[in-house]
């Protein structure tokens, strides 16, 4: 999200006032300076937050609009949060919140305290300023976040877990700060500010029954009757429609930020068979305005204030990381987390971005802070987020040092069990088949007949539901989607069958099981024998060639029925099968 910036103190040489024009410029530069990070080994998003200080209003030179890009970032956050919330079920969110709830409030107080320390003794703030300087370096980014744990492989780790419903009750903080302030700065008597607050507690009851209890049944309706339709491009509006409209719509009705309204919509989805392939169709647009996003927290930040007042810069960052990121590891190892799931929510926390931007923009703009807070804060920010991708590493290799400690070992046994994946833990070794059309429907058949494990991946929603009606474990959604095929779980999976025809979809499952478990056997099918020389040199356990099976199945008949003998049938059908 972006606050908006003075521009009257600017000199651009050229501004993108449309939005054509803006959206050009912005992804331009992120792609550029995302390039050049990644060639010096650093994640993406450095790139795009310095593609935004390049073309931001306070450098010379291209300059983006702010209000734009802050419009594009606001979309970018929800469907962030969407495809988070996707992989992050009801139950998981339920069983880390008694870590969760005291874990985050105990790191905001901690938090807060630092950063009032700073704000009332190195800046001579006053006490209601120092504290409020305090909240806004006291929230981490979810978007930054989620980002970094995803980028690691980690949303479904026990760690990012544990981060993202302490991210749930950081929101709720901010929110109902942001209330008080509001009603603080309105209120002519304290009993409108209780009514405020009274208020804004009703709006958030309100959501959560609203959210979970209708949108539980409903959302996953309307994706599995767009599904049956059998339209793909219809499959995935109805998924951006979803995210962003449940977004939207709790903001509207319930105070609540569009971040936190499209997080639940995707919870709520998560519980359905449907979460791996809203995922997978949501994921390049999640990307492309995620982009957009870190651009407009870069527009916001003028980078002369890191020369102008370095000493405050340093010890606003000082704050945010030892406040954030070291007062989280404390409190996770005192609620007796694992070490090395708690330095990776150590690390994944330590910074801070939108929240803390929308809160001390509030705060200056109602004069409870001095303006010149925002400039720190967005700096500390920026600092933070550039430094995150080492603090995470030197984090992992603390945690794996304290991991190996006597003392923490007995201490952390009781925080290690917390909810799993979707398949239950105890299936390994089962058969993965990708299609239950004619082909793959047998092979099912065959398998259940002897009661081995299945899992099945369709795409076609009915064929789908059909199969699950007859007791098969079908994931719905196309197999050649990292997030689909990861739901069936290849890397426990002892054979996959390929059994659809078309012949890029099936190189592409192949490749991704394999990326998944290298020694999976494989059999698939074929129709030309271009492609049947092209699988035989990658090590497939058995190529199938259809018309050509079909062919000796009729050839043996035939034999049969003239008394040729059946080793001589054998020998024959053997000869002309490796031919």
């Amino acid at each position: 999200m972006a606050v908006p910036v003075n521009h009257e103190t600017m000199s651009p040489t050229l501004y993108a006032p449309t939005l054509l024009a803006t959206v050009v410029i912005s992804l331009a530069a992120a792609y550029l300076l995302g390039m050049a990070a990644r060639a010096v080994r650093l994640p993406p998003l450095v790139g795009y937050l310095l593609a935004g200080v390049v073309i931001g209003p306070f450098t010379p030179g291209v300059f983006a609009d702010t209000h734009i890009v802050g419009e594009l970032a606001d979309i970018g956050v929800a469907l962030l949060l969407f495809g988070v919330g996707l992989h992050f079920s009801l139950r998981d969110l339920l069983s880390v919140w008694r870590i969760a709830v005291p874990g985050a409030l105990l790191q905001v107080a901690g938090a807060t305290g630092i950063g009032f320390a700073v704000g009332r003794w190195l800046l001579g703030w006053h006490p209601e300023a120092a504290v409020l300087l305090g909240f806004g370096l006291a929230i981490s980014s979810t978007a930054v976040a989620t980002r970094t744990l995803a980028d690691r492989g980690g949303l479904g780790s026990e760690g990012a877990r544990i981060a993202l419903g302490w991210l749930v009750v950081q929101d709720l903080v901010v929110i109902l700060i942001l209330v008080f302030l509001s009603a603080a700065a309105n209120a002519d008597a304290s009993g409108n500010l209780v009514a405020s607050l009274g208020r804004t507690a009703l709006e958030l009851a309100g959501f959560v029954v609203v959210v979970v209890l209708a949108g539980r049944r409903f959302l996953p309706w309307v994706l599995a009757v767009t599904a049956r339709m059998g339209s793909r491009e219809l499959f995935t509006l109805a998924v951006i429609l979803v995210a962003l409209g449940v977004a939207y719509g709790s903001a509207q009705l319930f105070g609540v930020s569009l971040a936190l309204g499209a997080f639940f919509a995707g919870v709520l989805l998560a519980e359905s068979d449907l979460s791996h392939q809203a995922a997978a169709e949501s994921l390049s647009v999640q990307q492309l305005f995620t982009a957009l996003f870190f651009v407009s927290v870069g527009l916001l930040i003028d980078p002369s204030v890191i020369w102008h007042v370095p000493v405050e810069v340093a010890a606003v960052l000082v704050a945010i990381l030892v406040g954030i990121g070291g007062v989280t590891l404390l409190v996770l190892l005192l609620l007796r987390v694992p070490p090395v799931s708690a330095a990776t929510v150590a690390g994944a926390l330590a910074q801070i971005g939108e929240f803390s931007f929308i809160l001390t923009g509030v705060a200056a703009e109602d004069k409870a802070m001095p303006a010149e807070g925002r400039s720190l804060v967005l700096t500390g920010a920026l600092l933070a987020i550039v430094a995150n991708p080492f603090l995470f590493r030197a984090l992992q290799y603390v945690g794996s040092w304290l991991e190996r400690r006597r003392v923490l070992q007995h201490w952390t046994e009781g925080g290690k069990r917390l909810a799993r994946g979707s398949l239950p833990a105890r299936l390994s070794g089962h058969a993965l088949v990708i299609g239950q059309g004619r082909v793959g429907g047998v092979v099912v058949a065959a398998l259940q007949r002897h009661r081995l494990p299945v899992v099945v991946i369709e795409q076609d929603r009915r064929v789908a539901e059909r199969a699950r009606a007859d007791g098969v474990h079908v994931v719905y959604g196309d197999a050649t989607r990292p997030e689909v095929i990861a739901a069936a779980h290849p890397d426990r999976a002892k054979l996959l069958v390929v059994a659809i025809p078309d012949r890029f979809l099936a190189r592409r499952a192949i490749e991704l099981a394999r990326h998944a478990n290298p020694k999976i056997d494989v059999v698939v099918r074929t129709h030309t024998d271009e492609e049947a020389a092209w699988l035989g040199g990658k090590e497939i356990g058995l190529i199938v060639m259809s018309e050509r099976e079909t062919a000796l199945g009729i050839a043996e008949y035939a034999l049969h029925r003239f008394a040729v003998p059946s080793e001589d049938v054998l020998t024959t059908l053997d000869s002309l099968r490796k031919s």
